[in-house]
């Protein structure tokens, strides 16, 4: 008797048991098919969250192209990393009382052109914003404030007061004919600048940009330090804005070099970094009523340290996915639409796909540094596309044909890993990256070995040298190549094999979006 009711209790709990176990599993099924409806269905995917498994091809690639900026330092350098890299330009700004020592060599040679180290600084300063999680996991989020910050110190001094700013530091007729370590340079290394004389809206714009986005990456670590930054990015803005003019019509030596298309974008592109920094209304005003006069609504172009409408159309379209209390503001829109335009111009299978591509897949537009529409393009579609999968937004609509938005991410990971070496050459154009990559890029202290004691010209012969580079430029992403996927590796070759910091702050970007589960935040501040 009592073995039997032994029987029938242990046989009550067994099928309990399995009954329990067929209702969770029924559950734990029916949510899948939900989520996976879902995101499938949309081609959304999952909502991404915390950074996950790393991927080890993105995060070494990180790692390089995040020491091309030590490369490029200018200044009494601190913690140096680059055995081959020493001080220079000391003596930098001396002739105006100011000390511009710090701030980036933009590439091969030795002149701190102002208007590219802006824009490197404010797109460095957008990855760390966006990305700044994803660089911590894999120990790069450190490296990549500190190279923003010797550039923001320099950009801060060379903006002692509120109408005059220091745009280059170095001449190129003294420059260019020389062939040196920058840390043997004995030429003269005059000033430019801009005033209420001469003004120059696009790179003062450009520069309040820089400011104002750096003052976010510092707002938590360093608020006096964020405050100073964004104290001059709204000086910066009122003197682009009230005294506008271009500053290669204004001082035309420099249209050989960064020569500017207008400034009307870089306007805009301030105006909405000093939004984000400081949520203050009259910038948003600013983009809504200067749209139409500077936006080319409904027209995709390509983004670069000359044109940020791209840029600017995905940031403010940041403002419709996240924040729905915007969303009747007047132009903001017009905004997003544009930006959803430039995403489908890079979808390769688009109605409107744009056919300025290689056989190879690679995004080309120009002959000289062709890479930079490459990687800018890839970074704004890993950001449109974080911003549709964190906000639930599953699918764009390219003239009626309909895409995931896991797919521009897929564009944006073809694009760096053709960069790193997947494409019909074999080659990777990150220097340092992969087992071939180019070994006689155009840099004047990646080609001079540092027991060299040269001179402005004998220095020649080791540009004319047979032997591969003597130090590496660890990280540099080199023009790249033309439209057939021919690239000659030579010194004497800078339109596909000079490397700059604008492009490299670019792949900082695009390499921190790939390097583990990517989402985007939902406010930058």
């Amino acid at each position: 008797m009592g073995e039997k009711s032994k029987s029938k209790g242990w046989c009550g709990w067994f099928i309990a048991i399995i009954v329990l176990a067929v209702v969770v599993l029924a559950v734990v099924y029916t949510v899948k098919s939900r989520m996976k409806k879902s995101g499938e269905a949309d081609g959304s995917g999952p909502v991404p969250g915390p950074p996950g498994a790393i991927d080890k091809k993105y995060a070494d690639a990180l790692k390089l192209s995040l020491q091309f900026f030590d490369i490029q330092k200018s200044g009494k350098l601190v913690n140096n990393k680059i055995p081959w890299r020493g001080d220079s330009g000391l003596k930098d700004g001396s002739e105006a009382d100011l000390d511009l020592s710090k701030g980036l060599y933009d590439a091969g040679d030795h002149i701190k052109f102002g208007f590219p180290m802006a824009f490197t600084a404010t797109v460095l300063s957008w990855s760390i914003l966006e990305y700044g999680d994803q660089m911590d996991a894999v120990n790069q989020l450190d490296p990549a404030k500190d190279s923003l910050r010797w550039t923001t110190d320099y950009l801060i001094k060379a903006h002692p007061s509120d109408n005059v700013l220091y745009i280059q530091v170095g001449d190129p007729k003294l420059d260019h004919p020389c062939w040196e370590r920058p840390e043997d340079m004995k030429e003269k290394r005059p000033l430019t600048k801009i005033d209420v004389d001469t003004p120059g809206t696009e790179v003062a714009a450009e520069t309040a940009a820089a400011m104002a986005s750096a003052s976010l990456v510092f707002k938590d670590s360093d608020p006096q330090y964020s405050a100073t930054l964004l104290k001059h990015a709204k000086q910066l803005f009122d003197f682009a804005d009230t005294k506008r003019g271009s500053y290669s019509v204004n001082i035309p030596a420099v249209q050989k070099f960064y020569n500017s298309t207008g400034y009307g974008d870089e306007l805009l592109w301030a105006a909405s970094w000093l939004y984000h920094a400081t949520e203050d209304k009259t910038y948003l005003d600013y983009v809504s009523k200067h749209g139409n006069e500077f936006a080319s609504f409904g027209n995709p172009t390509w983004f670069s340290w000359d044109n940020k409408l791209a840029g600017t159309q995905v940031l403010l379209s940041r403002l419709l996915f996240f924040k729905k209390d915007l969303a009747g503001s007047k132009g903001l829109g017009s905004y997003r639409d544009t930006a959803k335009a430039v995403m489908c111009g890079l979808l390769p299978k688009s109605p409107t796909a744009t056919a300025s591509r290689t056989n190879g897949g690679l995004v080309w537009v120009s002959e000289w540094n062709s890479m930079q529409q490459s990687v800018s393009s890839a970074f704004l579609a890993s950001l449109f596309s974080d911003y549709m999968l964190t906000s639930r937004i599953h699918k764009i609509s390219c003239d009626g044909k309909i895409f995931k938005a896991t797919e521009l991410r897929d564009f944006a990971k073809s694009q760096a890993d053709y960069m790193l070496g997947k494409n019909p050459l074999g080659t990777s154009f990150v220097v340092g990256y992969g087992d071939k990559y180019p070994e006689f890029v155009h840099h004047r202290g990646a080609s001079i070995p540092t027991d060299a004691t040269t001179g402005c010209l004998d220095g020649f012969k080791w540009f004319n040298s047979t032997k591969p580079n003597p130090n590496i430029a660890y990280g540099a992403l080199v023009g790249g190549p033309f439209f057939n996927e021919t690239f000659t590796d030579s010194r004497e070759n800078p339109m596909q094999n000079e490397p700059t910091t604008y492009n490299n702050a670019l792949l900082v970007g695009l390499l921190s979006s790939l390097v583990t589960t990517s989402s985007a935040l939902q406010s930058l501040k």
